[in-house]
């Protein structure tokens, strides 16, 4: 009987274990890996590949900006791609809803329509973004990148950077 019940109380713990990680990376955040070069220098690229998970930064992504889309310019924050739903981004909020933006290397001026945001990689000549895709739905957003967590040699805060010479508000 030994066996059966540690064998129980190992299932028991391991279940509730995963029910309250599985709640708190729905309600509250989640970490997730950066990969690619499109938000270089804020962020260290790396292959996409398994050993190159442990030399990429890993990031804390907040979701209580979620609740009335309490975002800011400049944030960084991760969303679904618009044409590919199993793809997710990490880019730097640029233009939020009724904001005024001017597309880069072009004298192009585009408004924001209301339920989207404009955003861009920290490193343009790298980065699949607004550029590319257009505006990206608020409800897209999956959360506010707030802190480098991994390698331990970067641990810190993300900057805000805003654009601002690029942008009129409503």
């Amino acid at each position: 009987m030994g066996k059966w019940s540690t064998m129980w109380l190992f299932t028991k713990k391991s279940v509730t274990g995963a029910l309250i990680g599985l709640t708190i990376s729905d309600r509250y955040g989640f970490i997730v890996p950066v990969t690619g070069s499109s938000m270089h220098p804020t962020f260290s690229a790396c292959d996409a590949r398994f050993p190159g998970y442990l030399k990429a930064d890993v990031v804390l992504v907040e979701k209580f900006c979620l609740e009335k889309y309490k975002f800011s310019h400049g944030d960084v924050i991760t969303f679904k791609s618009p044409t590919n739903h199993k793809q997710t981004f990490v880019k730097r909020l640029i233009a939020l809803p009724g904001d005024w933006v001017q597309v880069p290397e072009s004298s192009e001026i585009l408004k924001i329509p209301e339920g989207h945001c404009w955003v861009e990689g920290d490193n343009a000549a790298c980065s699949l973004d607004s550029r590319s895709f257009g505006f990206v739905p608020l409800g897209l957003i999956q959360g506010r990148v707030t802190h480098v967590i991994w390698p331990p040699q970067r641990i810190s805060q993300v900057e805000r950077k805003k654009a601002i010479e690029r942008i009129s508000p409503h």
